[in-house]
């Protein structure tokens, strides 16, 4: 199982005491993840044990047999470059999100939506739509964290509503994004590999909107079909408006993402670099409000009020799966494609996705790239975007709406509906089905 010094070849742990010893404290580590409400402990800590721990274990092993450390260096680099990317873009997106709930936008927009008389059913679905409609454009994460934000602004404690608002806007978004090749970081990575030209994850539109479509109204009956409580009155409601500013910083998010998706299609960039050089414009602009219209912001205020959990916890998890991915268990797993039917194997990506995390297992299923033509590519595509909602932190928008929401959006209180996700799951699939199999758009 080990490698002779100076092959520049990583140790497969698949079948070793020890990789299963890995993988033993990824399950106990993944355990305390979920457990969060029961022990009282926020879900970075576990995690960010878990990712840095098993990666500690596996140099003192490579130091103890005198192996050649060049792949396992390379793949700690290469987790460094990955983790970096996903670290600064949420960063970023968390800094808007935070300077325009300072400008008052979020209040705005929930006293309109007050004002108007909706009821909590009727913001529900309000919410899952805009989720799913600026998912594609603004991608699943950043959409969550927006809508998410929204929902807290109608209202903080009513957790009838709160609780199926957020899965149906962590479904939404997840759902929005599979149909884009910007709108999730796995579709991102199918488009970038020419497994699918721009306009064949158009094609994944009816199957991903009717499953978010059918999962939200099985969340609706949930959510009591009254006005908000304590709106006051709606009169006075409707004359809040945004502070100075905060208009113009909706413009710079806007562009923020735009420059992020130009920045990656036209300039080779990571998605990241775009969203820091759209934070740099968000730091000129607050300095020239402060000095021009003496208006009392700053960018480190913003950055302050950051959930630092989020970010550790995204940190821990997907430095566990890395290790994982390092030891051999994920790309054993993608050559299950020489032995299943790649549809099944696809379906079991989506629900692997929930479990592991979509960016690592579609990784892995590139890296092995299987024989398998359009509409399987698409199907996985699909899969792993949407699977990820099964569970409240198999996704990117899960997890940061858990960090949005916490103490409500939980992963207790998510599992007892996910049963409303798994249909919707298996919609999405007998939609794909007729498109590609019965009908043979390809």
């Amino acid at each position: 199982m080990t490698t002779a010094v100076g092959e520049q070849a990583a140790i497969n742990f698949v079948g070793h005491p020890f990789g299963w010893l890995l993988l033993a404290i990824f399950v106990v580590g993944y355990y305390f993840i979920a457990a969060e409400e029961k022990y009282h402990i926020d879900k970075a800590k576990p995690a960010l044990f878990t990712g840095t721990l098993m990666f500690v274990l596996i140099g003192i092993y490579y130091a103890a047999v005198g192996a050649d450390f060049t792949p396992f260096e390379h793949e700690v680099d290469h987790l460094i470059l990955e983790i970096a990317e996903i670290f600064f873009f949420l960063f970023v997106a968390m800094t808007y999100i935070e300077a325009l709930i300072e400008r008052g936008v979020f209040s705005a927009l929930r006293a309109k939506l007050i004002a108007k008389g909706y009821s909590y059913r009727e913001l529900f679905w309000i919410t899952g739509l805009l989720a799913f409609f600026i998912s594609p454009v603004a991608d699943n994460l950043t959409t969550a964290l927006i809508l998410s934000t929204v929902l807290l602004t109608i209202d903080n404690k009513t957790k009838e509503f709160l609780v199926p608002g957020a899965i149906n806007v962590v479904v939404a978004a997840n759902a929005g994004g599979a149909w884009s090749p910007f709108g999730d970081i796995t579709t991102l990575m199918v488009w970038a590999a020419e497994k699918g030209a721009f306009s064949d994850f158009l094609y994944l539109f009816p199957a991903s909107f009717l499953g978010w479509a059918v999962t939200a109204y099985l969340l609706s009956r949930y959510v009591p079909d009254i006005d908000p409580l304590g709106d006051g009155n709606p009169e006075e409601a409707a004359k809040i408006e945004i502070l100075k500013g905060g208009k113009v910083i909706i413009a710079f998010g806007a562009l923020t993402i735009a420059l992020a998706v130009a920045g990656k299609q036209l300039l080779h960039l990571p998605p990241m670099w775009g969203m820091l050089f759209g934070l740099a414009i968000l730091q000129l602009y607050m300095y020239f409000l402060k000095k021009k219209h003496h208006v009392d912001v700053s960018i480190f205020q913003a950055m302050s009020k950051i959930e630092n959990n989020t970010l550790l916890f995204f940190f821990g998890i997907l430095a566990a799966v890395g290790a994982l991915h390092f030891i051999g268990f994920l790309e054993y797993a993608a050559k299950l494609y020489e032995v299943f039917d790649p549809t099944m194997v696809n379906i079991g990506v989506g629900f692997l996705s929930a479990i592991v995390d979509n960016v690592p297992v579609m990784s892995a299923v590139l890296k092995a790239d299987p024989s398998i033509d359009h509409a399987q590519w698409m199907l996985v595509t699909m899969t792993a975007g949407i699977g990820g909602s099964l569970i409240s932190f198999g996704s990117a928008a899960g997890v940061g709406v858990m960090g949005k929401m916490q103490g409500i959006y939980t992963f207790a209180s998510h599992i007892k509906l996910a049963w409303t996700v798994l249909i919707g799951y298996f919609v999405s699939l007998a939609v794909w089905y007729f498109q590609f199999i019965v009908l043979a758009i390809y």
